[in-house]
C-alpha cells in the first residue's frame, strides 16, 4: 500500500481548502507506488491526484519536476497540469514534508502493450522531447552508466553471486559501457523511467504520461533506449518482441526521426538502460531485509534484456527495409 502518511478527513479538508478546486467530497489512498503517499480526491469540482513525497526526492528539484508538468501541458502533451494553491505555490508543506496535487488524467496501465499501443508511446515520447527541448531548467542526469559502475563495483561480486551466480558478470560490462557511453548527441528533458505502469491508456491512445520523478536533461535517444527496454520484453526480460520494439521505434520517428549518429549509438544506449536498473535493483536487494514485507524486483530480470542488446541489438534497432521500387 503506498500510503506511509495518514493524513484525515480534517487534514485532507484542511489541505483542499488552500486551493480553488472546491470542497472534499472523498479521498481514498492508491496502493500503485513504492515511494510517495498518493490519493484520488473527489472534489465539487472533479477528480485530483495528491502526492506527498516521503523518500528518494530531493525537495530541491520538485520545482523542476513540477514546472516540466506545466511546461509540457502549456504544449499540449498529454501530462497532468500541477494544481498551482490560491497563493501560487506548486507544493505546500504538511507536517514536514511536501504535497502536491496535480490533474487527474483517466486511463489504465497495461501489463502487455501491444504494437499498437507502443507505436502511440513512441509518437507522444517524441513530441514530449520536442516540446521540452525549450524548457529553461534542467537537471544533471546522476543514474548514468558511470553510477551504475559504481554500484555495481561497490556491490561487490560475492554479495552479487548470493542474487544470482550470473550477476557479477554485470561488474566488467557497466565499465566496459560506460567507458564507450556517447556525450554529444541531441538532448533536451527526458522522462527516463517510461515503464508501461508510467503511461495510462484508452485503448491504443496515450491518455497521460505520469511519474516524472526521474526527469532529466539527457540524450533524448538514451530515453528512447530506456523505453524500449521496458516495453518490448515478455515478462521476467525472457523474449523480445520485435513487433513491439518496431512498432515504438516506428511511433516515435513519426514525430522525430532519428539522426544516423543517434541510430548507431542504440544497442549502446540499451546496454546502459539495462544496467541501470540492474544496478538500482541489486543494490535495493542487498540493502532490503529478507524479512522485509516487500516484493525485491529481480536484476537478472535486465541482465537478460542486457544479453538480447549485447548480441541482437543492432538488429533490433536497423531501419525498416525499404520496398524495393521495381
Amino acid at each position: 500500500m503506498a500510503v506511509y502518511t495518514h493524513l484525515g478527513a480534517e487534514d485532507l479538508a484542511e489541505l483542499i481548502a488552500a486551493y480553488d478546486v472546491g470542497e472534499l467530497l472523498s479521498a481514498k489512498g492508491i496502493a500503485e507506488g513504492v515511494s510517495n503517499s498518493n490519493w484520488l480526491l473527489e472534489t465539487t469540482q472533479g477528480r485530483f491526484i495528491l502526492t506527498m513525497y516521503e523518500r528518494r526526492i530531493d525537495l530541491a528539484d520538485l520545482p523542476f519536476f513540477l514546472g516540466l508538468l506545466d511546461h509540457l501541458a502549456a504544449r499540449g502533451c498529454p501530462v497532468p497540469r500541477t494544481i498551482h494553491d490560491r497563493g501560487g505555490a506548486a507544493f505546500r508543506m504538511l507536517g514536514g514534508k511536501a504535497v502536491a496535487l496535480i490533474e487527474f488524467l483517466p486511463g489504465v496501465s497495461v501489463d502487455r502493450p501491444t504494437a499498437d499501443q507502443a507505436r502511440s508511446v513512441g509518437a507522444v515520447l517524441a513530441r514530449m522531447h520536442l516540446a521540452s527541448t525549450d524548457m529553461a531548467d534542467g537537471r544533471e542526469n546522476v543514474l548514468g552508466p558511470d553510477m551504475s559502475a559504481h554500484v555495481l563495483a561497490g556491490c561487490g561480486a560475492v554479495a552479487l553471486a548470493g542474487i544470482d551466480h550470473d550477476l557479477p558478470r554485470a561488474i566488467g560490462v557497466a565499465a566496459e559501457v560506460a567507458s564507450r557511453w556517447p556525450g554529444e548527441l541531441p538532448r533536451s528533458v527526458i522522462h527516463s523511467d517510461l515503464f508501461p505502469d508510467n503511461v495510462l491508456m484508452l485503448g491504443s491512445k496515450v491518455s497521460g504520461l505520469i511519474d516524472f520523478y526521474f526527469a532529466c536533461t539527457d540524450m533524448m535517444a538514451y530515453d528512447l533506449a530506456v523505453t524500449h527496454a521496458a516495453w518490448s520484453f515478455t515478462a521476467g526480460g525472457a523474449r523480445h518482441r520485435a513487433d513491439v520494439g518496431q512498432a515504438l521505434l516506428e511511433g516515435y520517428e513519426s514525430v522525430r526521426p532519428l539522426e544516423p549518429a543517434e541510430r548507431e549509438a542504440m544497442p549502446l544506449l540499451a546496454q546502459g538502460a539495462c544496467l541501470r536498473f540492474i544496478s538500482s535493483r541489486a543494490q535495493d536487494w542487498l540493502d532490503t531485509p529478507p524479512e522485509a514485507l516487500v516484493t525485491r524486483k529481480d536484476p537478472m530480470d535486465f541482465m537478460r534484456r542486457l544479453d538480447f542488446y549485447r548480441s541482437s541489438g543492432a538488429a533490433a534497432f536497423a531501419p525498416p527495409a525499404r520496398a524495393s521500387s521495381r
